[in-house]
């Protein structure tokens, strides 16, 4: 399970102490702190539970941030389509099953998220959609 953090702005050293205050571990790999979307380089924080709690990473992104928009636009993409849904769950149980080690199974699913990405950006053409409000959002005054 993934779950997505807005936040106003990426804060290595404050955020990773009040994670860990909780008993979240910030990941290592430098995949977990950066990524490209829409071709713009996106700070990021990952998190994992203790070893052994019940397996989760949480994500921390920059509001408004492309790679912010990239998630909230794959979950609900693949909330929508049930067939899409299906078949990536398919691909990455499979995915999962034969390549164990985590570097080579993310560079196997990279080109298969941008494939999968293609079909989203449609939906949300056809579709009108827009991700949800942010925080930062909710806290502008009318007159911004």
């Amino acid at each position: 399970m993934d779950i997505q953090v807005r936040v106003d702005s990426i804060h290595d050293a404050r955020q990773i102490g009040l994670l860990a205050a909780i008993g979240l571990r910030c990941r290592p790999e430098l995949w977990n702190r950066a990524e490209t979307s829409g071709g713009k380089e996106c700070r990021k924080l990952v998190f994992a539970p203790p070893v052994g709690a019940r397996r989760c990473n949480v994500h921390l992104r920059e509001d408004g941030a492309p790679n912010c928009r990239f998630a909230l636009l794959f979950r609900d993409y693949l909330r929508a389509d049930e067939a899409a849904r299906r078949e990536w769950g398919a691909f990455k149980r499979r995915l999962a099953r034969s390549v164990p080690d985590l570097l080579d199974y993310g560079q196997i699913k990279a080109p298969a998220t941008e494939i999968l990405m293609i079909a989203a950006e449609r939906w949300a053409a056809a579709t009108g959609w827009q991700p949800p409000p942010g925080r930062s959002a909710s806290r502008k005054s009318p007159a911004s």
